[in-house]
């Protein structure tokens, strides 16, 4: 199946895109959850029919552990068991790991048909190999009465195959640059506006002897988030996403004096000492320790910069962000993002309880959207009304930027096939560790490309 860049244009303002979601009632989902038995009885066999309901158990596998994710893991446990309470007859049972093991996880599971009753996916190229072995079940009969319409406007259809939703959406993202003020005040150095003044600012750091920009690149996918940019910038939002749908070619000059952008970085000792070795775990801490000026991640980490009190206050206060610089005479603006909807539920086409994991999925997806935004700083998949929530500065501002986006390009490893999309993160990794050629990571993209057609 020919891949499709996700490239949803947000353009609507603050009232327009993210308007109240119709919150409802719960009784259409109380109903739909295992509900067995006559239920056109309205006497007392019909008002125990939950009592005689057999007990079930749900296996939701999720990434978000309580040491890494305290927010997001403590808002789940609370979801579950206000379900558990709603229907009596039903267990979750969880099994949580970090992003690569549940990745890795997800795929050995996969193999042998024994996925989670629920567990969570990425869109587009990575859900999509997941729905045409008929592994995911279609959550379309979970959208109706209104549902639909909750969601942000094309969130959906990142989960989407054929017109048919395979998740529903937890999470929408953008990925700032967040930088510590106080390290470029110290060190006399302001906000980069282009890409050269980044540069300058790298050197700076770099000679007083302060580490200038966090990575993890073991992960990869890290290392990407560098190379997007600098890609959408030079050729604008077109030439990535055109060489990965296949209208253009990853060969474009555009693409490859992007790679070369990067390994100039790498030159200038960009980025804290082993990076290619150490995982974004490791890279994230040493941003939080205070020893890295900047970090870029998606705006998932706000948690960190924002609600998380198990971070100390004085830090949390240095933290801010900046827009991804420009590059001179390149057609990129600065206001295009990388980003898109993040991680949603799928529920599992071989589910012994189905009907009980989608009536889940729905009370999740619900919840999650009223309480992540101020319990967690999370951009949650549905509508939020950001005059009826109270929200840190940190997150307004990255919430205003995302409304006034030009354009937002989801992740190239997203986009791409299984297979295509682990040649370029292995090829991202040999770009950073200059043991390629810019042309070279190129050429290698393209004939990946070219063979997945």
């Amino acid at each position: 199946m020919k891949k499709k860049a996700f490239i949803p244009f947000v353009t609507l303002s603050t009232a327009a895109l993210f308007t109240l979601a119709a919150c409802g009632s719960n009784d259409g989902e109380e109903a739909s959850a295992g509900n067995s038995g006559n239920s056109g009885n309205e006497n007392t066999e019909g008002s125990n029919a939950e009592a005689e309901q057999e007990d079930v158990t749900i296996d939701f596998m999720h990434l978000w552990p309580e040491g890494s994710s305290p927010d997001h893991h403590r808002i789940v446990e609370d979801i579950i068991t206000d379900f558990e309470e709603m229907h009596p007859h039903v267990t979750v049972e969880l099994e949580v790991l970090e992003n690569e093991q549940y990745k890795n996880k997800l795929q050995v599971v996969s193999s042998s048909n024994q996925l989670p009753d629920v567990g969570m996916t990425w869109p587009a190229g990575f859900l999509e190999p997941y729905v045409n072995g008929e592994l995911f079940t279609p959550l379309d009969d979970v959208l109706e009465d209104g549902m639909r319409d909750d969601f942000v406007a094309g969130t959906l259809d990142a989960y989407s195959v054929e017109d048919q939703t395979y998740a529903l959406p937890l999470e929408l993202n953008i990925a700032p640059v967040f930088y510590n003020t106080a390290i470029f005040e110290e060190n006399g150095v302001e906000v980069p506006e282009t890409y050269d003044e980044l540069l300058e600012v790298i050197d700076t750091l770099d000679e007083n002897g302060v580490t200038p920009i966090a990575l993890g690149n073991r992960d990869r996918w890290t290392g990407s988030l560098w190379y997007m940019y600098l890609a959408d910038r030079i050729g604008g939002p077109d030439a990535l996403n055109s060489a990965i749908d296949r209208s253009g070619s990853f060969e474009d000059e555009r693409l490859v004096d992007a790679a070369a952008n990067i390994q100039e970085m790498v030159d200038h000792n960009a980025f804290v000492s082993g990076f290619n070795g150490l995982s974004d775990q490791e890279a994230k801490s040493e941003f939080m320790n205070g020893n890295a000026a900047m970090y870029l991640i998606g705006s998932w980490d706000l948690p960190n910069y924002t609600t998380n009190e198990e971070i100390p206050q004085e830090f949390r206060d240095s933290i801010d962000f900046f827009k991804f610089p420009e590059v001179e005479g390149g057609d990129g603006d600065i206001d295009s993002w990388v980003g898109g909807p993040g991680v949603g539920l799928f529920v599992s086409e071989d589910s012994d309880v189905k009907e009980e994991s989608k009536a889940f999925v729905k009370h999740f997806t619900e919840e999650w959207g009223k309480r992540s935004v101020e319990d967690a700083g999370v951009i949650p998949g549905t509508q939020v009304n950001t005059e009826e929530v109270d929200l840190p500065d940190l997150f307004i501002d990255v919430l205003d930027d995302l409304n006034n986006a030009s354009n937002i390009t989801l992740f190239a490893d997203v986009q791409m096939s299984s297979s295509v999309a682990e040649t370029h993160l292995n090829m991202i990794q040999s770009l950073f560790g200059e043991e390629v050629t810019p042309e070279e990571f190129a050429e290698t993209h393209e004939e990946a490309l070219q063979e997945d057609e």
